[in-house]
């Protein structure tokens, strides 16, 4: 009787296993392909003969390896020979043989790498030992199987995805979507993955769509209907009389194929098009190819609305390995050579539990579930010796899916999310059988990870778990359900149909209704939707989450995550760790969003990477610019930041103190809104707002043409520097009505129908305040020029120039709203507001509008401590410097701010002048040079607490 595949994929395991190591021609030949048949059930002798002599074109004797005749002839070599001599000398071979002793395939291999050749088809199959169980059905001609055609097939990558997005658009446009679209989407993608990866037989689904269903696709959908009952029902219960190509497909359960969903409809195109996915060869399949296809069938819109950023596997790793991977490894390295405690260690990562409240598709929980099934191997190598037998694999892996927990927004990708991750387990499951000699596979499917299609902000955190059967015993005393102890009740089956509902089969306390789940891990990429593009909804969850706390309206969407986070950690040794946009840890929601973290639910930051460029390999990619912050309840003495030289490249680690929520290690302060300076400085004020519907605005061509008309309003035009002007040496015009003389703008006729027309939109604004400034309508609507010269600082700029170039204006020059301003200052202010360590204070405490830096004056400015007691030298040596910054600046009168500021462009005599700058205001702040940024912010911390600590103290007796 000839073996089944299962059969054959297990000798195949311990075949590989047994012969990777052999390189020898000579020596290891004939064993070796002995050997090679008996994995099909074949015994060698009784088909083919080794050393087989041939008469070659030239009429010499030739001796091929090992000829079947009329099926395979075999050519072996040592390892590392050239194969493609072996080939050609192989074919030479096949001159000298009868028409009936032909082979159809022509073999040659060195041992490690396989090389089959179709004569008929004129074919290559090329693959490795250790690939020879995703291999085997190539060989079902040798049991007498018809050869089936393999077309040419794609590596799993982003094209994979693409197909399966088109015919999912091809399904919506007939009208089969919603729910039963996505659930039949990933019951497809699961037979594509299954036929290619040892789960079904090799395109065992392609054949049974190409070969069962028409071209026209009109039988395709009750085809397919039929064959997911299959894969839902056990091989005892199905019909005796079943179409035989059908019932030689597994039994898959897992409830995959339980529901019954409406019959779909299907055309030649989209027949084609299910066979286009067949063709890609999904063994090749990547855990990122699921959120890539999560991106495809998503539209833009939608893809803002809910978030949905895939996240890299490199940015995954970035996580998972400080929050517990390193910690696990070095354990087990600790561990690895005492076998009496290994056991104890491999059980308690068997046990613990991880959940990703905003899961997607899953990328988190399957790479987080690939590390640990990697590290499981690695303690089975430490458990057992090379050779050794073992009996029962299946008994030996631990580690399963459903250790795994997520709340996934959409059910599409909850649904991929589910697959990922059994998919996931079967690549795992295939390298322990190739490591150990025997085939292990889950089929059928009986546990799954768990989740759940809800809104993570509305879902219960603690009661996702659904027992499918846990069976409670008398001596099970220390189980909890609601934090206490069951007592003794004898056995008691207990299935729950969702959270909040349990069936009782038997007596059981009448006021348990819930089963609590405590996770070990809390990981993730929350949605990155900023406050001012958040739905009123989404705002709501935000308000709701931080019991409408002062501020709460302008945190982002993700300080809902970290919130609920701390709630949930609190008293236990639960770590989180989320990805998410450096929002939060930078302006004013971060003392908002922290200041209850840290106060009032007791977190500690156990590691965090500061910003870093956010990327992955899906559609759409997004640029957003991100940090990681890992967290729990309780401190750590190893508590680690990531510094980043340039936010693409990579990481370097730094073992520190402690780390506070603007990322930097010092005290858990937070810098929040303050409307006067905590040093003796100047204020600082916005620019002048005109609000004036631009009727007072002018470029330098619209000027000219309003004094060519009216040439005595002159007097009344003075610079407008904004931001954007300012940076790009550009030059625009208003007319600054202030204090002139009511006669004469009676006379400007121009003017006042200027005037007038500011006045009119004023009066027709919604607004109130606006409603009331047309009571005065010469002026701007704010009006907040300094009287005399000031210091000028855009409120926004790129974050790639080291400086925010600021400038010194007179009070002629009318400062608008884009810029503030600082009055009443000298050199000495301008060079330290120029400075590296300003800078520094501005990365890391300024807000941000996408990656640029929006100076605030209530956050930085009116926060920034400044030197402490600069001696009359230091002020005048930063004075002379910063002179000179502008001296270098004015001898370049073609060249925008933009281009002198520009680091590519950056005038070698300009970055000299700037770090004799930052010399004089280092040595203003302290006698010590600073050695990176991170010790510059540590000092300004250091500084900062010891400014404002009195400051806090009189704000607490007075509010007593």
């Amino acid at each position: 009787m000839a073996l089944s595949w299962n059969e054959i994929k297990d000798r195949a395991v311990k075949f590989t296993k047994e012969w990777k190591d052999t390189t020898n021609e000579e020596a290891d030949a004939k064993p070796f392909l002995d050997a090679f048949f008996d994995v099909f059930g074949i015994t060698r002798k009784k088909i083919g003969t080794f050393e087989h002599r041939v008469k070659k074109l030239s009429d010499a004797d030739g001796y091929i390896d090992l000829l079947w005749k009329g099926t395979i002839l075999v050519e072996m070599k040592s390892r590392g020979k050239n194969l493609d001599k072996a080939f050609q000398q192989a074919i030479d071979y096949t001159h000298g043989l009868k028409q009936n002793e032909l082979p159809k395939y022509v073999l040659v291999c060195d041992f490690h790498i396989f090389r089959l050749y179709d004569t008929e088809e004129q074919t290559t199959l090329e693959f490795t030992i250790d690939e020879l169980i995703q291999n085997v059905q190539s060989f079902g001609y040798l049991l007498g199987y018809q050869k089936k055609t393999f077309k040419e097939q794609d590596p799993a990558n982003i094209k994979a995805a693409e197909l399966m997005g088109k015919l999912h658009d091809r399904l919506e446009e007939i009208g089969y979507e919603g729910h039963p679209l996505e659930v039949y989407l990933v019951r497809i993608l699961f037979c594509l993955f299954a036929e290619d990866t040892t789960i079904f037989e090799k395109q065992q689904f392609q054949d049974y769509i190409e070969n069962r269903t028409a071209e026209d696709g009109s039988d395709l959908a009750s085809k397919v209907q039929e064959l997911f009952q299959v894969l839902n029902t056990a091989k005892d219960k199905r019909f005796k009389n079943l179409d035989e190509q059908l019932n030689d497909f597994p039994y898959v359960n897992g409830k995959l194929f339980e529901e019954i969903l409406p019959m779909a409809s299907f055309d030649s195109k989209m027949r084609q098009a299910l066979l286009d996915c067949c063709y890609i060869d999904w063994s090749k399949i990547s855990p990122a190819i699921f959120g890539s296809m999560f991106q495809s069938v998503m539209n833009p819109k939608e893809r803002r609305n809910l978030g949905a950023h895939y996240t890299s596997e490199s940015n995954i790793l970035k996580l998972i390995k400080p929050l517990f991977l390193d910690e696990l490894w070095a354990e087990f390295e600790s561990l690895k050579g005492n076998k009496n405690k290994l056991p104890e260690f491999h059980k308690k990562i068997s046990q613990l539990k991880f959940l990703d409240p905003a899961c997607g598709c899953g990328n988190f929980l399957v790479i987080t579930y690939r590390e640990l099934r990697l590290l499981e191997l690695e303690i089975l190598r430490a458990t057992f010796k090379s050779g050794e037998v073992i009996l029962a694999l299946e008994d030996l892996i631990l580690l399963n899916v459903d250790m795994m927990y997520g709340i996934e927004y959409e059910e599409f990708p909850a649904r991929i999310a589910e697959v990922a991750m059994w998919l996931i387990d079967h690549q795992m499951n295939m390298l322990i059988s190739n490591e150990f000699g025997q085939y292990f596979a889950r089929l059928p499917l009986k546990k799954s990870a768990k989740i759940v299609h809800g809104d993570a902000l509305e879902v219960n955190w603690e009661t996702l778990k659904v027992v499918d059967e846990i069976t409670l015993k008398a001596d099970q005393l220390n189980f909890k359900v609601l934090n206490e102890p069951i007592a003794e009740y004898g056995t008691v089956n207990v299935i729950t149909k969702n959270v909040n509902e349990i069936d009782k089969t038997a007596d059981f306390p009448p006021n348990i209704t819930k089963v609590k789940i405590r996770y070990d891990y809390i990981i993730g990429n929350p949605p990155f939707i900023g406050s001012k593009i958040m739905s009123q909804f989404q705002r709501n969850q935000i308000i709701k989450e931080f019991n409408n706390s002062k501020g709460c309206g302008v945190l982002d969407y993700v300080s809902g995550w970290y919130l609920k986070a701390a709630k949930y950690i609190q008293g236990t040794t639960t770590k989180a760790a989320f990805v998410s946009t450096n929002s939060i840890v930078q302006g004013e929601q971060t003392s908002i969003l922290w200041g209850q973290m840290i106060n009032k639910y007791g977190v500690k930051i156990h590691f965090a990477h500061r910003t870093f460029k956010w990327s992955n390999e899906a559609k759409g990619n997004a640029a957003v610019y991100c940090i990681i912050v890992g967290f729990a309840n309780f401190e750590t003495k190893n508590k680690v930041l990531f510094e980043y030289e340039d936010i693409k490249g990579e990481p370097q680690a730094i073992q520190v103190k402690n780390i506070n929520p603007y990322l930097v290690d010092a005290k858990d302060i937070f810098i929040e809104k303050r409307r006067t300076p905590i040093c003796n400085v100047p204020e600082i004020s916005f620019g002048s707002m005109p609000n004036d519907g631009g009727f007072f605005l002018f470029t330098d061509e619209e000027k000219n043409q309003f004094l060519t008309i009216e040439p005595r309003a002159e007097q009344f035009f003075k610079p407008l520097i904004s931001a954007h002007e300012y940076l790009n040496g550009q030059t625009r015009w208003c007319l600054w009505l202030k204090d002139a003389n009511p006669s004469i703008l009676k006379e400007l006729k121009e003017v006042s129908k200027r005037i007038e027309k500011v006045k009119k939109i004023r009066e027709e604004s919604t607004r109130v305040a606006t409603q009331k400034l047309a009571l005065y309508p010469t002026l701007f609507g704010e009006d907040r020029q300094p009287k005399n010269d000031y210091i000028l600082i855009p409120l926004h700029s790129s974050e790639n120039r080291k400086y925010i170039p600021m400038g010194y204006f007179d009070n002629n020059h009318i400062s608008n709203n884009s810029c503030s301003t600082v009055p009443n200052t000298t050199l000495y202010h301008f060079g330290v507001l120029q400075s590296s360590l300003h800078m520094s204070w501005v990365k890391y405490i300024c807000g941000r509008l996408k990656s640029d830096y929006r100076y605030s004056a209530s956050i930085v400015y009116n926060n920034y401590p400044w030197p402490e007691n600069p001696s009359e030298k230091q002020i005048k040596t930063t004075e002379e410097k910063a002179q000179q910054v502008l001296d270098v600046r004015a001898s370049f009168p073609n060249s925008s701010l933009a281009d002198l500021y520009n680091p590519l462009t950056m005038p070698p005599a300009l970055v000299k002048a700037h770090n004799e700058l930052d010399k004089a205001v280092d040595a203003a702040y302290s006698k010590q040079a600073f050695t990176s940024e991170a010790k510059r912010m540590e000092f300004l911390f250091e500084l900062y607490e010891k400014y404002t600590a009195g400051l806090f103290v009189k704000e607490k007796k007075k509010k007593s």
